[in-house]
């Protein structure tokens, strides 16, 4: 556990909130994910495990799907493999992070030696960036699009501005292939220092593979490298990266982008319906609400089998915020039930 003296478990996640029986509104993993075919992909790797993983052909896939070169990509074990390897290449002086937003960074920054300083969104605000907050000798700058866990999407010209010259830009988009369009993306932007970190977790219900990748100049892409263990991504994650860029996929997970638009109108709809307050603008597979008496609610709601993100470990959140994740309109909906039952 990583228990900074503020009080922030950076170490929580959403993955701790689910038990049996419990329906998942913690974790922000597709349902019904992985796909059928995804899974034979997957499966037909097998055969293939007495030898050492090759990553050529997923590379080539990864780089033609995002239009850049093999020598700007990078596959890792999950992303969060990604900030563990920026902790260890870089060394900042002054390295900030953007929050509320995914931990883990600030956590691999932290257990590497690094001094980390932190710019908070303000919820009045609606989590919207400002640039400007951002401290003008900062040298590393972490900041997630779509934000987990506000699930805000910042405009790419906003973030441009967070680029300057000696200074390492990373953005999390983990989440940006459930926004249609990925409108906002910086993954083929040609932006000194920017570092952009994918995952194919979210969409794809992979957590339990561990396969993202970073996107980078060549530069960084080989600082990164150097630090990275041998075979760090195995071959069963190597086919998923594969498949995962196919057209076929690429079409599947735009469709499955739109419906998710819609499942979360719902949700809000919902949510709104029962006086709970939301901020700022949801654009991923989640959203974040402020409720007094979060904490207990949570439990309450864990007690009629249902299992939702605490806030109180995200910096610039606490005990009153709880995220909940975007699910099918059946599940919302026995979820809304209980969750009116129990505010009354």
């Amino acid at each position: 556990m990583t228990l900074r003296p503020d009080g922030f478990d950076l170490d929580h996640h959403g993955d701790l909130e689910v038990g049996h029986g419990l329906v998942d509104l913690a974790v922000n993993v597709r349902a019904g994910t992985p796909p059928g075919w995804l899974v034979e992909e997957i499966g037909a790797s097998l055969t293939d495990l007495a030898g050492y993983p090759r990553q050529d052909a997923a590379l080539a896939a990864v780089a033609v799907r995002h239009h850049r070169d093999p020598a700007q990509i990078l596959l890792t074990a999950g992303a969060a493999e990604a900030f563990v390897l920026i902790a260890r290449a870089f060394r900042p002086k002054h390295p900030v992070i953007v929050h509320p937003q995914f931990t883990e960074p600030e956590a691999a920054l932290r257990s590497a030696g690094h001094l980390v300083d932190r710019v908070l969104l303000s919820a009045a605000d609606g989590f919207v960036l400002d640039a400007r907050a951002v401290p003008t000798d900062a040298d590393l700058v972490v900041i997630g699009n779509p934000t987990n866990p506000t699930s805000v999407l910042h405009p790419a010209d906003e973030l441009r501005e967070l680029a300057r010259p000696g200074r390492i830009l990373v953005v999390d988009e983990a989440f940006m292939d459930a926004v249609p369009g990925e409108p906002e993306s910086l993954v083929g932007a040609s932006i000194p220092g920017l570092v952009v970190v994918r995952s194919l977790t979210k969409t794809w219900g992979l957590a339990g593979l561990r396969v993202g990748y970073v996107v980078a100049a060549p530069g960084l892409i080989e600082q990164l490298a150097a630090v990275q263990a041998h075979w760090p991504v195995s071959t069963p994650a190597l086919a998923a990266a594969i498949a995962c860029s196919t057209e076929r996929a690429l079409t599947e997970a735009s469709e499955a982008a739109v419906e998710l638009d819609r499942q979360r109108a719902h949700l809000l709809a919902g949510l709104g319906c029962a006086g709970v307050s939301t901020y700022g603008v949801a654009r991923g597979p989640f959203v974040v609400v402020h409720v007094a008496g979060a904490l207990g609610l949570r439990e309450q709601l864990r007690e009629r089998g249902f299992a939702v993100r605490r806030g109180d470990t995200f910096p610039g959140l606490g005990p009153d915020w709880l995220r909940i994740a975007v699910r099918p309109e059946a599940v919302t909906d026995a979820f809304l039930k209980v969750w009116q039952d129990l505010l009354g």
